[in-house]
């Protein structure tokens, strides 16, 4: 009776690890067999815009990809959500098409740490490059930036290799500014205070900084202008030109045309491109969702998705990006 009993248990505990290696098999690229697919999804902070895209992204896959179990969390966005990829901690991020750009080609913050594995998966919207500046200063084009006190952005930022760039289209170097490292809250209040002259900020418009500080001084944009957006645009692929209309902060009377970067969703050669395809599908299948968690939703388009890709493409994605 003992040795039955104890072939029983030793039978049960086969089946229970046996159940669980079964289990424990589904991955980020194949849904065989029915198993649960676990997707990590890294955002941004919980103020900020990625964190409720990737919260919509996270519903759209669980509701639309059978098996599928998605999560989305905040981090330190772009260049964090990079290593997050690298080291395998998460398997779809949001970040600046340009960060991208630098990590799968060993630039900038990625200089010796080059990541070659990561795919896009669609680009969503624009993140503008705004050079701000106050009426007073009378600079109207960034050739007007010689001699100025510039804040570029914090120093090694998404922002500060931006202003590095266009200042190069107009051939300026940090040689012929008075460099200010600043972020642009910091810029913000040394705009105000009369300390700098113009302050750099990378983000979607109207942005509340921008407006505050239009509601306290006339602040005004600095305008980039076609010829030198296309030089920047031939360098750099990753830019695209955009217009911040008349209107969208106080005292803004015209139009002022520059550029931006996009926000993209990347993942990594491990992603199957069966998977790769089914998240865009059902990204672009139910766009509502998208343009209900943010308001830049309403720039996501399949017609634009393409539009601004910096690093090689997920080929299940491209392919139903690429269909009419």
């Amino acid at each position: 009776m003992k040795k039955a009993m104890k072939k029983m248990i030793m039978a049960g505990a086969l089946c229970i690890a046996g159940a669980a290696l079964i289990a424990g098999c589904g991955d980020s690229g194949s849904s065989a067999g029915g198993g649960k697919q676990f997707l990590n999804i890294a955002t941004g902070g919980t103020a900020g815009t990625y964190y409720p895209l990737g919260g919509a992204l996270a519903e759209l896959l669980n509701q639309n990809i059978k098996g599928m179990n998605a999560s989305a969390q905040s981090t330190g966005a772009s260049v964090a959500n990079v290593n997050m990829l690298k080291d395998g901690s998460v398997d779809i991020a949001f970040i600046q098409n340009d960060i991208a750009y630098y990590a799968a080609n060993g630039k900038e913050m990625f200089k010796d740490n080059k990541v070659e594995n990561i795919r896009g998966i669609a680009a969503l919207y624009p993140e503008t490059v705004q050079f701000v500046t106050t009426a007073d200063k009378g600079i109207k084009s960034i050739a007007d930036l010689k001699g100025k006190k510039v804040a570029v952005g914090a120093s090694g930022s998404g922002a500060e290799a931006n202003a590095r760039q266009i200042l190069g289209a107009y051939g300026l170097t940090y040689d012929d500014i008075d460099v200010q490292y600043l972020s642009f809250g910091e810029a913000a209040d040394a705009l105000k205070d009369g300390n700098v002259d113009v302050g750099v900020v990378v983000a979607g418009f109207p942005t509340a900084a921008i407006q505050d500080l239009a509601a306290n001084k006339s602040a005004a944009l600095v305008n980039i202008d076609a010829e030198h957006a296309d030089k920047l645009m031939k360098q750099y692929p990753y830019f695209t030109k955009i217009t911040v209309p008349k209107g969208t902060y106080p005292g803004q009377e015209e139009d002022v045309n520059t550029v931006a970067v996009k926000c993209v969703i990347v993942t990594t050669d491990k992603l199957s491109d069966d998977l790769g395809e089914q998240i865009v599908k059902a990204i672009y299948e139910h766009l509502d969702r998208m343009k209900a968690a943010h308001a830049v939703g309403k720039y996501i388009t399949k017609d634009t998705a393409l539009e601004g890709m910096s690093i090689k493409m997920n080929a299940g994605a491209e392919k139903y990006l690429k269909a009419k």
